[in-house]
């Protein structure tokens, strides 16, 4: 039996991931109160991991196969709402529900994820539906319809937004905390449109097309449908031999990047409904975001060509700007 991983140890391996794996979301977070940026580390670095699982090498049955452990797991800590120290005593095991050989409570991710769902009233199943939007991935799911892909957004960030109000606290009345949910749902969409038109190239050269059918047609880029063909597109991008098609895609990526304005425009009205601290936080996150579909919309040809990001001077201003009140 593996040792079992303090709390503390286990919020700052958390911590560590999310400063290290998502630069953007850390920025936001940072300006939280410490118990609530534990927790919003503990959601990120399980959704890191559930996510490299479906980006991973691995075969796609044995993919499948680690994302239904993790999934089981996750239902063990959310019927239970306790630390784990207190469902698993040292020595004892958690009813056979194990990662891999190794028991949750030696898992430091589980840990304090754990802890986060005793001390937040996380919603049942929302990491589930991520877990679901992943196996969309391994299934090499692709997407007629914008509704279709906006299913998907919602599954593997709006399910994110929806983790992250329930930390920041949602307001008291009942139509109010519906209201603030829908607004969680429609940030995190925005930002996952965000990350799709950041990523076309990576995202084709591994095997996958988020944007839909619908608009390949519309933008006549039919003929650029598969992974390999967008790949390829995209590798021309700034080169000399530059094909007709990428001034068609130039105008899609801008097409597409209009849409996730939209979203973040009805998104964004979150900040308003939330306290001073948490307020910064979806501010500084949106307003990175906002600012990085500025510059894919700016340059579509650009970001094809190679992944855009904003410098670190760039993010810290905007998280100041969210901390002053500034809006996105």
């Amino acid at each position: 039996m593996s040792a079992t991983v303090g709390i503390a140890a286990a919020y700052e391996r958390c911590e560590r991931i999310t400063r290290t794996e998502a630069a953007n979301f850390y920025y936001g977070i940072r300006l939280l109160p410490r118990g609530r940026r534990q927790a919003m580390s503990a959601v990120y670095a399980f959704a890191r991991r559930v996510d490299d699982i479906g980006d991973g090498t691995l075969p796609a049955d044995e993919k499948l196969r680690r994302l239904d452990a993790e999934a089981r797991a996750l239902e063990a800590i959310e019927a239970r709402r306790a630390p784990l120290e207190a469902i698993q005593p040292a020595g004892a095991p958690l009813e056979a529900i194990e990662r891999g050989a190794a028991p949750l409570a030696s898992d430091p991710v589980m840990v304090a994820l754990a802890d986060a769902y005793a001390r937040f009233p996380l919603p049942a199943g929302a990491l589930g539906e991520l877990v679901e939007g992943v196996r969309m991935d391994v299934d090499g799911i692709t997407y007629e319809s914008f509704d279709e892909l906006v299913l998907y957004c919602r599954r593997v960030a709006g399910t994110i937004g929806r983790m992250c109000l329930a930390i920041f606290g949602l307001p008291a009345d009942g139509a109010g905390a519906a209201h603030a949910e829908a607004l969680a749902d429609d940030l995190g969409v925005a930002l996952q449109l965000t990350n799709i038109l950041r990523d076309v190239r990576e995202d084709a050269e591994n095997g996958r097309v988020y944007l839909p059918g619908e608009d390949l047609r519309r933008f006549e880029l039919q003929d650029r449908n598969t992974p390999a063909a967008i790949a390829a597109l995209a590798r021309a991008a700034g080169s000399a031999e530059r094909p007709g098609e990428l001034e068609r895609m130039d105008a899609l990526v801008r097409f597409e990047a209009e849409r996730a304005r939209e979203w973040f425009q009805r998104g964004i009205a979150l900040a308003a409904l939330l306290d001073r601290r948490s307020s910064a936080c979806v501010l500084a996150m949106a307003g990175i975001y906002r600012r990085l579909l500025d510059r894919i919309e700016l340059d579509p040809e650009r970001s094809l060509a190679r992944r855009m990001s904003l410098p670190a001077h760039e993010k810290a201003w905007v998280a100041t700007r969210g901390m002053l009140g500034g809006g996105v």
